[in-house]
């Protein structure tokens, strides 16, 4: 992995953080309405030695709760002690979008789908351009912090770019309990990071507007491999026994039928082909519809959503390369 060993000084809105000093600094995007502005908090670890700049940052979708808690948590037990480089933390990246208990931006655009984004664009189109102007130039991998989208609860699991032999590296410091590669979005963060040739990964954890401690500690453990591995920070000596499953295949089983979807396994569990994993039933209990696990290997998404339509998207199951 390519990582620029120099003491460096971290310039954001003009204000400037040199080596041993941390500040909070602020990136100004927009107003409310009421004249209220929203600014993006950017808190800088930046050490007196040479090191990695790392950026850390969660909320890119509003309603993401779990990666905001993650990085709160970590701000407030003053975790990031850095003995060399820098540390970039981004506890909430859309404002907008959590104040609305929301993935987008009030005028229903996703930022996450906005980048690099344009300067007197739409509102998603200014935080990516102030976002993408200022933080990219100056980190030399990142980690995003997601949780699943509608009612889907994602079991603690890390994606990284295929053709980013760096990202897989990254991947497989944070052990998480499941890692796979994703194709990139286009327009998303990481699709941009990567196309400035900035290693990043995507902790993906929980369920939005749900926080879920597991994901959070596991969340917090990732993280801390990382910053321990570029000894960035002193830490203790991990568990050697901590390992993450790769998935290299994929598949997402469906609702057979329209109906009431009840889950019959735990999510994050070891499966067996032709395992019942679920049911989907009418109201009046006159026909129960089974969804079986295609092959031997393990569920890492369910969908919460009690009732469902034929298609929908009920289990994601994965299975390691034999």
């Amino acid at each position: 992995m390519d990582i620029k060993e120099e003491n460096k000084t971290i310039i954001i809105s003009g204000e400037k953080v040199a080596p041993g000093e941390d500040k909070l600094l602020k990136i100004n995007i927009d107003r409310l309405p009421t004249g209220t502005l929203i600014d993006i908090p950017v808190y800088v670890f930046n050490a007196k030695n040479p090191g990695p700049t790392i950026l850390l940052q969660a909320g890119l979708h509003g309603d993401e709760i779990n990666g905001i808690e993650i990085l709160r948590r970590m701000l407030h037990h003053k975790l990031f002690k850095i003995e060399c480089g820098a540390v970039i933390v981004v506890p909430l990246l859309n404002v907008f979008g959590f104040l609305h208990f929301s993935r987008d931006v009030p005028d229903g655009k996703d930022v996450n789908r906005s980048f690099p984004g344009a300067k007197n664009g739409s509102m998603a189109g200014r935080i990516a351009y102030h976002y993408t102007s200022q933080i990219l130039p100056q980190v030399d991998f990142g980690i995003d912090l997601h949780t699943g989208g509608g009612r889907r609860e994602n079991f603690p699991q890390i994606r990284y770019t295929k053709e980013d032999k760096s990202s897989k590296k990254l991947a497989e410091i944070f052990k998480a309990p499941f890692t796979f590669s994703s194709d990139l979005i286009s327009k998303s963060f990481r699709k941009e990071a990567y196309k400035k040739g900035v290693p990043t990964i995507v902790y993906e954890a929980g369920e939005s507007m749900r926080f879920d401690d597991f994901s959070i500690q596991e969340g917090i453990k990732g993280i801390l491999n990382v910053l321990a591995y570029f000894k960035v920070i002193i830490a203790k000596k991990g568990n050697e026994e901590d390992k993450t499953i790769e998935l290299t295949q994929r598949k997402w089983l469906r609702a057979p039928t329209a109906g009431m979807f009840i889950p019959k396994i735990m999510n994050g569990s070891q499966i067996e082909k032709g395992q019942v994993l679920g049911i989907v039933t009418d109201t009046y209990g006159n026909y129960n519809k089974e969804i079986k696990a295609p092959y031997n290997g393990y569920v890492f998404c369910v969908n919460n959503q009690a009732v469902v339509n034929q298609g929908d998207a009920i289990f994601h199951v994965g299975k390691p390369e034999i």
